[in-house]
């Protein structure tokens, strides 16, 4: 039996209280203040939170498990300074654990990062280690555009990360390429930032040597890769005029997409072009696109009805849905194995 496993999730429907801290935290960092004591949650309020909303869909959707993470457009590594980001990083982290801790069959944590622009990588070092080592998660979320959608940071190939690499393959973890919300007025959030965000990083991948420097580093790029396998032949001929080795060897043996995607063509161009051990399912329920196509009368971010349709192989199948996600995160490997699964 395959089991259905979500690689994207965001906790999107965090508790009131938890939101309103952060508003009270912005504003007295405007002021000049001290922020006001996180304020206490209590268990049936993440309840309530998660029941209604992810672990009822995953459930109604036929899924199995969810990797979770802080909402993405909330990480917002532009506001404040490297303590405002520190403290909201680690909130936001304890809450998953929380949420993890009360569904341990059903989330597994993966953890935002504190990447104030003015900041140096330590913070967010000393912070993946705590997670992983005291929280039990199991990747992180690494944004490479931390300034909000200015693009003023160094490529992901260049040697500012390193010491960041060096500590996710001490720990054994991957990270998601994700970035947050936008402060550039010419750039949506979801619809734009992220999907360039995507693409810029599998090009900074391609122009640099990076894994072989980290042969065993591993990123999963969201939201089906971006433009990267409506482009495939593009990216293809530029790593050849760049005279680097073909993308199966130079980047996919540790680059994977997930299948945010929305619509049954575009992830059926994905399966076309990109190979099944590159593809983990993903939905980012209940996330950027929450509505009902008015073209199937059913969710879009409903996303696993897309991989039940392809044209694959169950063994392709089995390796998109459950597979690839426990050869990328072999932390959740051992979680799995360790309950029999």
């Amino acid at each position: 039996m395959t089991l259905v496993i979500d690689c994207h999730g965001h906790y999107t429907t965090a508790p009131e209280p938890h939101n309103q801290w952060r508003e009270a935290q912005k504003a007295a960092f405007k002021a000049g203040e001290a922020p006001p004591p996180y304020p206490a949650i209590s268990d049936d309020e993440i309840r309530e939170t998660i029941e209604q909303n992810q672990l009822r869909l995953i459930r109604e959707r036929g899924a199995d498990m969810t990797i979770f993470s802080p909402r993405a457009s909330a990480m917002a590594h532009h506001v404040g300074d490297e303590g405002v980001s520190g403290a909201w990083a680690r909130a936001c982290n304890d809450l998953i654990a929380r949420v993890v801790g009360l569904y341990p069959e059903v989330f597994a944590g993966v953890c935002m990062l504190p990447q104030s622009p003015e900041a140096g990588l330590d913070g967010s070092i000393a912070e993946l280690r705590r997670c992983v080592n005291e929280l039990g998660f199991i990747g992180c979320n690494l944004n490479p555009d931390p300034g909000g959608g200015h693009f003023r940071h160094p490529p992901l190939t260049d040697r500012y990360w390193y010491a960041f690499y060096e500590a996710m393959v001490e720990l054994d973890v991957p990270a998601m390429i994700h970035v947050s919300g936008s402060c550039n007025p010419a750039m949506h959030a979801t619809g734009a930032f992220y999907i360039a965000a995507d693409t810029i990083a599998f090009m900074q991948l391609i122009e640099g040597d990076l894994f072989r420097d980290f042969p065993t580093l591993r990123f999963i790029i969201p939201h089906g890769g971006g433009a990267v396998p409506y482009h495939w032949g593009r990216y293809r001929g530029l790593a050849d005029m760049l005279k680097k080795p073909a993308l199966a060897d130079h980047v996919m043996n540790n680059v994977f997409f997930d299948t945010c995607v929305y619509h049954q063509p575009g992830v059926d161009l994905l399966a076309k072009v990109i190979d099944s051990k590159n593809i983990l399912f993903g939905s980012e329920m209940v996330g950027a696109v929450r509505g009902i196509d008015p073209e199937t009368g059913q969710y879009f971010d409903d996303t696993k009805r897309y991989v039940d349709a392809l044209d694959v192989s169950e063994d392709q199948r089995h390796a998109i849905f459950e597979g690839n996600a426990r050869r990328v995160f072999p932390r959740l490997d051992a979680l799995l194995k360790a309950r029999g699964l």
